[in-house]
């Protein structure tokens, strides 16, 4: 595998796919308000079909996570080259903190109008997976996920998410992001036990509704705290694991 050379690994562009540098800033805040928001519907329209056409609970996961890779590929193919496909404000806030500590990435100021779309975009997502199947609009919901076992797979799951990226960044194999990162999060729904949310906006969304994918807004706190701290942990890993000379090894 082709590695960076170690003087511009730092200036690997860590979005899923590179975007086009001549997208102004509201065409990429409307990718990523459009992409979270198709994200979340795939995640729960899929999740509520599931449940009608069966009672069987591994079915019901098999349908949701094959509908979220499939999805979740082609969104980061369509939309990659405007925005960079994050959807996710931990890749957003990761990628700032990148940026600002020498490499390339989000400014503040578009990390500050990347995440606001995402939330919403996921909350519209899910509003508009619930109208699809005619379920109410807006209705919490009730699935408890506060369990300290589903709070360790979250960090799991959001710090293997983060290596991927940025690691796919530093090794220049940025252009298998489509294919990768959706493997990774259909492999996740089944090796994490909280089923791989992995994404603070896609939580925030999910308790919008009182479905199959949902989330209780009680837990979403949780979810989301262990998310950060999966991206820092991410993040660190790929400081251990692509540190700046192993090219020149």
């Amino acid at each position: 595998m082709p590695v960076i050379p170690a003087d511009t690994a730092t200036a690997a562009v860590p979005a899923a796919v590179e975007p086009s540098p001549g997208s102004p800033l509201v065409s990429r805040a409307a990718a990523e308000f459009i992409g979270t928001a198709l994200l979340v519907a795939v995640v729960v329209g899929s999740g509520i079909q599931a449940t009608d056409l069966t009672t069987d609970v591994g079915l019901q996961l098999l349908a949701n996570s094959l509908a979220t890779v499939f999805g979740l590929g082609i969104l980061i193919l369509l939309l990659g080259p405007v925005s960079g496909a994050h959807f996710n404000p931990a890749v957003t806030l990761a990628e700032w903190w990148t940026a600002r500590r020498g490499g390339a990435g989000v400014t503040l100021r578009e990390a500050a109008v990347y995440v606001p779309a995402q939330i919403v975009g996921a909350i519209a997502g899910a509003i508009l997976a619930d109208a699809m199947f005619g379920e109410p609009l807006v209705e919490w919901s009730t699935h408890d996920r506060s369990a300290g076992h589903l709070l360790l797979g979250e960090i799991v799951a959001t710090a293997g998410l983060i290596l991927l990226i940025f690691g796919l960044a530093r090794a220049d194999q940025l252009r298998f992001a489509p294919v990768a990162v959706a493997s990774y999060i259909g492999a996740a729904y089944w090796f994490t036990s909280s089923t791989s949310f992995a994404n603070p906006a896609v939580t925030i969304g999910r308790a919008f509704t009182d479905t199959f994918a949902g989330i209780a807004p009680g837990s979403v706190p949780g979810f989301i705290g262990m998310q950060l701290v999966g991206a820092a942990v991410g993040l660190a890993l790929v400081a251990l694991v692509f540190m700046p000379g192993r090219a020149a090894e």
